[in-house]
């Protein structure tokens, strides 16, 4: 007589296997809270989803359904920034936290993207179009104000909900400019930097901002979760599983290690650090030294 069935729970990685798989069903809420799990395990993606549509709900019994999107964006600002109080957290700017969703909607302490998040699906709810916009080095929300007879965009500081003029926009860019070359004869206009991220894309941002905190702290097991992660989101940045081999590498992962060189190896082409690599791999097949 056969036996019960039996079925593997899926893990936190199979979870945002199944989120991220398809552009067209990805949904940017869900993958976001969903990335809290490595850190807290018995976190519930619904629940923080409930506790947004809630706030949406709250907010859309303020203003008529005929409200025109500049009054939607006035009431979500003074609702999102002031009676809630969402702000960036200051005090603890890299604190891992601030990319967890359900800490940032407990705390109301967050960073430029997380907070962002939260805001763009608030706003969408109440009946406005919001783009995240991966600026260089600060996550930003883009607006479209677009009614009958006006047309227009506005970018906003989720951090504070701010309006971003050209100038001040030029002027958060111009060290971005400055590092990379874009001067002179090589610039760029700012309409380059501001258009719609994918969901895709911004998760890949949260995402490394962990990977990035974690390295530099050399917490070496957190950063694979993570990494892994980024494997998974964006299965053709090779760079993310050549990371994830150097990772493995540190955690004396020797085989996981060497699969992933050879694969960086393999698809990265006349990668400048091809040689390193190489030489990274071949470090691993030697025996050890004897003392």
């Amino acid at each position: 007589m056969a036996g019960p069935l039996q079925f593997e729970t899926p893990t936190a990685l199979d979870y945002f296997v199944s989120l991220v798989a398809d552009d067209a069903s990805l949904s940017l809420v869900e993958a976001a809270a969903s990335i809290a799990q490595d850190e807290y395990p018995r976190v519930d993606t619904q629940a923080v989803l409930s506790e947004i549509d809630t706030l949406a709900i709250k907010l859309k019994r303020r203003f008529p359904a005929d409200a025109v999107p500049l009054q939607r964006l006035r009431w979500l600002n003074s609702f999102f920034f002031t009676e809630l109080g969402f702000a960036g957290n200051v005090n603890d700017y890299y604190d891992a936290d601030n990319s967890y969703l359900h800490q940032v909607l407990t705390t109301r302490r967050g960073i430029p993207i997380s907070l962002a998040v939260i805001y763009m699906e608030l706003a969408t709810q109440v009946g406005l179009t919001a783009r995240g916009v991966s600026f260089p080095g600060h996550f930003l929300v883009k607006l479209n104000m677009n009614t009958g007879k006006q047309h227009g965009e506005v970018v906003i500081d989720p951090l504070n909900g701010r309006s971003l003029s050209r100038e001040e926009l030029d002027e958060m860019l111009a060290p971005y400019k400055r590092n990379h070359g874009l001067q002179d004869d090589f610039d760029v206009p700012l309409g380059l930097f501001l258009q719609a991220a994918p969901a895709r894309d911004v998760i890949a941002r949260m995402l490394r901002n962990l990977k990035e905190i974690h390295r530099s702290a050399q917490d070496w097991p957190r950063a694979l979760k993570v990494m892994e992660r980024l494997v998974v989101l964006l299965p053709l940045a090779w760079e993310e599983q050549r990371d994830r081999g150097l990772a493995h590498a540190r955690l004396g992962s020797v085989d996981a290690a060497a699969r992933d060189f050879s694969a960086y190896l393999l698809h990265a082409g006349n990668a400048a650090d091809r040689g390193d690599v190489a030489e990274r791999l071949a470090q691993l097949s030697r025996p050890p030294r004897l003392h």
